[in-house]
């Protein structure tokens, strides 16, 4: 069996802000049916330690960072864990990169150079008598973990790194050199310097044995100036190390025939009583057109803004909306004022995990027009659920949505809506796209029988992780 050591900022159910604690969280249980046995490394912020179960002491260091530290080990939510505990880094409140004024800890940069650390030192040491045979790191804030990888005697460990937004790079002021012990003589353009500052994601990105991110045109589109965030000469001369492999979600969590959150259903009219509750739940009142739900953050990115924009074409074919999600200010109250002048749009700000479950199973169509996607969720969600997913042509959306083209119409194989270039009025275009295969009821029960029909777990990506391991392994 496969010894991999998983190194990531948060892992689902434990903490969680986005999609990566998704897939820290899944992966252990997916890979384990293709004979991966891999232990996930978190930092030990208050929720983790909490839902720690029987946790015991493995490891000791007496100056992380600024303090004195312990590794733990135990289990929580069917995981193997190895949590960092140092309350000096992390027995903190709230959000684990954010205080409370809503700003970054002014030592970010030190507290995941730690986890980087501990995972370095598990891969010379071992915990237990365990030790990995691969390193895997997710982001930037485990980015460092192949320069510690240089200080200790474990050159027989391989390493990934995963992308999962190229956006967030990790960024410290070089005076910080020194108490990130990193080698100075490594800052440099061809080392971890970026643009001026040090760079964790830079250091994983150029370290790494191998490079992943979370879907095969993310993986294309990181090569483009367009997309690779000034990372992309980078990217590119590593394009032969770089895979793409499809995320994919919790198929027991998101199961519509036995989800907790809502009225489950295998069948139209199940859906039916979804989306009855939903806009009872959310104020609507009875529409002709179809009910459209979005659950994203409030961020440019997200394209919202356009969304804004295009709520005209919406209102045009009858649609409705209902929102949940938190961001922008800008954009929340733009939302709220919306709402607050039409009755057939409604908007939660915030997040709540149950009620994401109901707005999916009672929507007819989410909306997702994403500038850019590493791979995105939502829409995998959609598509389990039968709500159709009207998405920008970028990323995962485009691996995981098939447009109803003509063509794909003519073979019953579409299953939502995909849209090019990521502006108002082709998005708008496509809400008026959505109105007309509304108007089409055998067109668009057929389309949600191919959406709930179409594989999103993590069967196929687990086994392609799985290979990538045993192809380093041949490398040792």
């Amino acid at each position: 069996m496969r010894r991999v050591l998983s190194v990531a900022s948060e892992c689902a159910p434990l903490v969680k802000t986005g999609g990566l604690a998704d897939v820290v969280g899944a992966l252990p249980t997916a890979l384990a049916a293709e004979g991966v046995q891999m232990r996930v490394l978190l930092p030990g912020y208050p929720a983790v330690t909490a839902g720690l179960g029987d946790a015991r002491a493995v490891m000791a260091i007496d100056d992380l960072f600024g303090g004195p530290a312990q590794i733990l080990s135990g289990q929580a939510a069917g995981l193997d864990l190895l949590v960092i505990e140092a309350p000096h880094l992390y027995a903190r409140p709230g959000n684990p990169y954010l205080g409370p004024d809503g700003r970054d800890w002014a030592d970010n940069p030190e507290r995941f150079a730690a986890l980087s650390w501990v995972a370095a030192r598990i891969a010379a040491d071992g915990v237990e008598g365990w030790r990995p045979q691969v390193l895997h790191g997710h982001d930037w804030q485990a980015g460092f973990m192949t320069e510690y990888l240089r200080r200790v005697n474990a050159g027989d460990v391989r390493t990934v790194m995963t992308i999962h937004n190229i956006a967030f790079t990790g960024p410290a002021d070089p005076w910080r050199l020194n108490a990130l012990r990193l080698d100075p003589a490594r800052f440099h353009s061809e080392g971890y310097e970026y643009w001026g500052a040090i760079s964790a994601l830079k250091a994983g990105l150029i370290g790494a044995d191998i490079l992943t991110t979370v879907s095969p045109t993310y993986a294309e589109e990181l090569t483009t100036p367009e997309f690779g965030m000034g990372m992309d000469g980078l990217i590119r001369h590593r394009r032969t190390d770089l895979r793409g492999i499809l995320n994919g979600i919790d198929t027991d969590a998101w199961d519509p025939t036995a989800d907790p959150a809502i009225t489950p259903f295998k069948t139209g009219a199940g859906k039916r009583a979804n989306k009855a509750a939903l806009r009872a739940e959310m104020g609507l009142p009875e529409a002709e057109g179809p009910l459209c739900v979005i659950v994203s953050r409030m961020t440019h990115q997200k394209g919202l803004d356009l969304m804004l924009e295009a709520l005209p074409a919406l209102r045009a074919i009858g649609g409705q909306l209902a929102l949940l999600g938190s961001g922008d200010p800008a954009l929340e109250a733009a939302f709220r004022d919306a709402a607050a002048h039409d009755p057939d749009i409604a908007v939660r700000i915030g997040y709540d995990e149950a009620m994401s479950h109901r707005m999916i199973a009672g929507g007819d169509a989410i909306l997702v027009p994403s500038r850019f996607e590493p791979c995105g969720l939502t829409q995998m969600y959609g598509l389990r659920y039968g709500t159709i997913p009207v998405v920008a042509l970028t990323g995962g959306l485009a691996d995981t949505v098939i447009n109803a083209s003509p063509a794909a119409l003519a073979v019953r194989a579409a299953t939502g809506i995909q849209f090019a270039p990521v502006t108002t009025d082709a998005l708008s275009g496509a809400l008026i796209r959505l109105g007309q295969l509304w108007q089409q009821p055998k067109v668009w029960a057929r389309m949600q029988r191919n959406a709930m029909m179409q594989p999103v777990g993590w069967g196929e990506s687990a086994r392609a992780y799985a290979a990538l391991y045993a192809e380093l392994g041949a490398k040792a």
